[in-house]
Order: C-alpha cells, then structure tokens, then sequence
C-alpha cells in the first residue's frame, strides 16, 4: 500500500509545492507519495519568479495553490510542514496526531528577493534528500 505524504505551508505557492515536486522526482522507494497544500488555500496565482527559479533547479513548479480539506488529510500518513509560519497544532484532533507530523521551519520569501528564494530552495531540496533517506529504511 502506497504510503502518502503531504507537505504543507501557508498558502501552497511555493514552498510546499517544491518539496512536493522534488520529492516525487527524487524518491525512488514507490511505497510512498507526494502532495501538496496550504493551511489556507492561496487566492493568487504561483509567482512567476519563484516558478523560474524552481526551473533552473530542474524543477516544475506548477498548477492551483490547494488547500488542506478533510479528505486529503484522511488519506495522508506523514504531515511535514515545510514553513516556519504553520503551527504543528493544527494537526492535533482530541489531543493527538493523526499523522506523523514532521516540522521544518523554512522562512517565506515574499518580496522576490531572488538570492534568499534560491536558499530557500536549496533548503528545501537538502530537507528532502534526508527525509528521502529515511524513508529507504521504511520499505
């Protein structure tokens, strides 16, 4: 049974949606899936600055900013939030997790400085180069 993972940030824009990408060109282990979405579903179209910086990393980021719906949380296994703005509380249901939940703290870029998106990226992309290592054991 494939094992899914949600990653998720504020608004579904950037952060999540490039984990979301890396990880499911990057994984090897078909035991486990990726998708993507925001605490709050993001009202603007991806940023275009973001989007093509995400390409010269060999990356594609694409598509509607999507929020988090019941649904899509029943069927996730692994919750990692890849933000340092989206409490870990939020996915706490009478008390505990539901899912394992997973935080790594990675700042927004919300003013197109272009050096800080790329560390972001960078961030990003080594957070989920480990995670997929871990994972290898977990076949």
């Amino acid at each position: 049974m494939v094992k899914k993972i949600l990653f998720v940030c504020k608004y579904n824009r950037f952060r999540s949606k490039l984990a979301e990408a890396y990880f499911n060109r990057g994984n090897r282990n078909k035991n486990f899936r990726a998708e993507s979405a925001g605490i709050f579903r993001g009202s603007y179209p991806l940023d275009s600055q973001q989007v093509r910086i995400s390409k010269t990393q060999g990356l594609k980021i694409e598509g509607e900013p999507q929020g988090i719906s019941i649904d899509l949380l029943k069927k996730t296994d692994i919750v990692v939030i890849v933000a340092d703005d989206v409490p870990k509380s939020v996915f706490k249901f009478k008390g505990k997790y539901l899912q394992e939940v997973i935080v790594w703290k990675i700042k927004d870029e919300n003013y197109g400085n272009e050096k800080n998106i790329k560390i972001i990226g960078k961030q990003i992309i080594k957070k989920v180069d480990k995670l997929i290592k871990e994972l290898e054991g977990k076949r």
